[in-house]
C-alpha cells in the first residue's frame, strides 16, 4: 500500500524519499538537537520517557533504536531500563556522528553502539532483539509496510515495538493552535536555527500527510503485529504506538 506521507519529499529532486532524507539529516545535524528541544519547548523529553517506560514490565536487554538520529531515545533510554545493549540505527551519518559524540560524553559508549542502516532492508538476524522503538522517524520511512515488517522479523517472539510520532490535534481550540505552529513557527524558526529551508517545510507537511490513531494501528495489525494500540499526549500533538510480535 502507498501512503500519502511515502510522497512528502524534502526537497523537489528525482532521488528517492529516503536519500532526500539522508541528505536532509545530514545538513541539519549540527543543530538537530537545538532545534528539536526548540520547536516542542522540550516537551519531547516527557513524551519520550513515557514511551520508555511503557517497555519496562518486559524488562528488555536488547533494544534496536530505529531512526536514531544524535541518539536521544537512546541515551534516555539505558538508565531508565537498565539494558546490556541498544544498537542505534539510521540512514544519515551526520546524525549518528552527533550522537557518538553525546554517547562518548554520557559514558555510554560500551553499551549504545550506532550503525548506518537502511530499516527497509536491515542487515541483522531474525529474531534478535527484545524490543524495538522509534522516536519521530516512521513519518521518513520510503515504505512504511516494509519497513513494519523488517522490525517484526528483527524482534524475538513477543518482543515490543513502541514508536512515538507527532500528529495532529482534531478538536477545537488545539487544531486550530497547532495549525498556527506548525505552519508558521516551525519553518520560521528551522530556517532561521538551521539555514535548509527545505528541511523545517518538509516537517509540517510530513506529519500532517502521515497516518495517525486506528489507521496506525490497523497497519501495524496488516503488516503481523498483534496487541496494537495508540495514546495520546499533549492535546494530540504527539502519539505513542506499542505493539507485540
Amino acid at each position: 500500500m502507498t501512503y500519502d506521507a511515502e510522497k512528502i519529499v524534502p526537497y523537489n529532486s528525482a532521488e528517492n524519499k529516503g536519500t532526500q532524507v539522508e541528505r536532509m539529516f545530514d545538513s541539519i545535524a549540527e543543530n538537530y538537537d537545538t532545534l528539536n528541544h526548540t520547536l516542542s519547548m522540550g516537551i519531547d523529553r516527557g513524551w519520550r520517557k513515557k514511551g520508555i517506560l511503557s517497555l519496562k514490565k518486559n524488562n528488555p536487554q536488547t533494544i534496536l533504536d530505529i531512526a536514531t538520529g544524535t541518539g536521544d531515545l537512546a541515551i534516555q533510554a539505558y538508565p531508565l531500563l537498565n539494558l546490556q545493549k541498544i544498537l542505534g540505527i539510521d540512514i544519515s551519518e551526520g546524525m549518528m556522528d552527533v550522537g557518538r559524540k553525546k554517547v562518548a560524553k554520557a559514558g555510554y559508549s560500551d553499551k549504545i553502539s550506532f550503525e548506518r542502516q537502511d530499516c527497509m532492508a536491515l542487515d541483522l538476524a531474525g529474531n534478535s532483539f527484545d524490543a524495538a522503538m522509534v522516536a519521530f522517524g516512521v513519518r521518513n520511512f520510503e515504505d512504511l509496510d516494509k519497513g513494519l515488517r523488517e522490525i517484526l522479523r528483527i524482534l524475538k517472539p513477543g518482543g515490543q515495538l513502541m514508536i512515538l510520532e507527532l500528529s495532529t490535534p482534531r478538536h477545537f481550540p488545539m487544531k486550530q493552535a497547532y495549525w498556527l505552529y506548525s505552519r508558521l513557527f516551525i519553518p520560521t524558526v528551522g530556517r532561521l536555527i538551521s539555514k535548509d529551508n527545505a528541511a523545517y517545510s518538509y516537517l509540517p507537511k510530513s506529519i500532517e500527510a502521515f497516518i495517525q490513531g486506528k489507521e496506525m494501528v490497523d497497519t501495524l495489525l496488516q503488516n503481523g503485529f498483534s496487541e496494537a494500540k495508540c495514546k495520546t499526549y499533549t492535546f494530540g500533538i504527539c502519539s505513542m504506538y506499542l505493539a507485540t510480535k
